[in-house]
């Protein structure tokens, strides 16, 4: 992501909610390398995905939010029989997410996992 997609994507968040921010997209970036960055400033989100442009190949997205941070997964619903640490959250017909209040749930068990098979279960071109 360039510094100017970064700086209006968290543009007004606090400095806690910033970093975090910066450290699951760290974590993502680690586990999906072969996925595209790509920042949607309407959305405020940072996407990884494997047909940038479209939402057809969207693993996972980070959604900085005022007090927290969520890991989207654009097919979480289909994660849920393989979420055996119960971290997906929301009733959605095809996304979930895991929500993030400081860096030290970033250690929870699972999340790694769950990021890789949602890529697993993503068309590629």
């Amino acid at each position: 992501m360039s510094a100017s997609e970064a700086e209006l994507l968290l543009a007004g968040l606090n400095q806690r909610v910033r970093h975090l921010t910066v450290r699951i997209q760290d974590l993502v970036a680690s586990l999906l390398p072969d996925a595209q960055e790509e920042v949607d400033t309407t959305a405020r989100l940072l996407a990884f995905t494997y047909h940038p442009g479209t939402s057809d190949g969207l693993i996972v997205a980070v959604v900085p939010h005022t007090t927290h941070v969520n890991l989207l997964f654009a097919r979480g619903a289909e994660l849920t029989e393989v979420d055996r640490h119960g971290l997906l959250e929301g009733t959605g017909k095809r996304a979930r997410h895991i929500r993030f209040h400081d860096e030290t749930e970033l250690d929870r068990p699972g999340i790694a996992a769950l990021v890789e098979e949602a890529a697993r279960r993503t068309p590629r071109r």
